[in-house]
């Protein structure tokens, strides 16, 4: 089954993001107090999967992600995929390039995450998500299908 394992708000530029247990998705922003919630934007909400985390031996929340997945590939999700967490229903609009800035992490991040930085998505229906929450690909309007191992 694929989870939320770790929640993230921006709450100020360049700080450490603030680890919540719970977080309110805004439909068409983002994040409820995020500094990077913005209406209309292909950026309202970064996920990326623990396991590459791991695989880089990296903390959750470091890579300034607002969800940690545990289960589902985020390298692999398509632009127009939609996602259920929780409440809220997000749709990936682009993959995340790494930055310069992830040489600030450390040194050879930005090429050791290239095709790995995760997704970004759009908040298409807003509402709660939690920590352990159940992610679910959108298979189409009516019908949902757990990721597990699939993607």
């Amino acid at each position: 089954m694929a989870y939320v394992s770790d929640l993230f708000i921006a709450t100020e530029h360049r700080k450490p993001m603030m680890s919540v247990d719970e977080a309110n998705a805004i439909a068409d922003r983002g994040f409820a107090g995020c500094i990077h919630a913005r209406p209309g934007g292909k950026r309202q909400v970064l996920l990326l999967d623990r396991e590459t985390l791991a695989q880089l031996n990296l903390a959750p929340g470091i890579l300034r992600e607002n969800i940690t997945t545990v289960g589902v590939n985020t390298g692999a999700l398509g632009q127009g995929q939609r996602i259920t967490i929780g409440e809220a229903l997000l749709e990936v609009t682009i993959p995340c390039e790494p930055c310069y800035r992830m040489e600030e992490i450390r040194m050879g991040l930005q090429e050791a995450l290239k095709d790995k930085r995760g997704a970004l998505c759009r908040v298409v229906r807003g509402g709660r998500i939690s920590r352990g929450d159940k992610i679910d690909l959108v298979a189409d309007a009516a019908t949902t299908s757990t990721l597990g191992g699939a993607i």
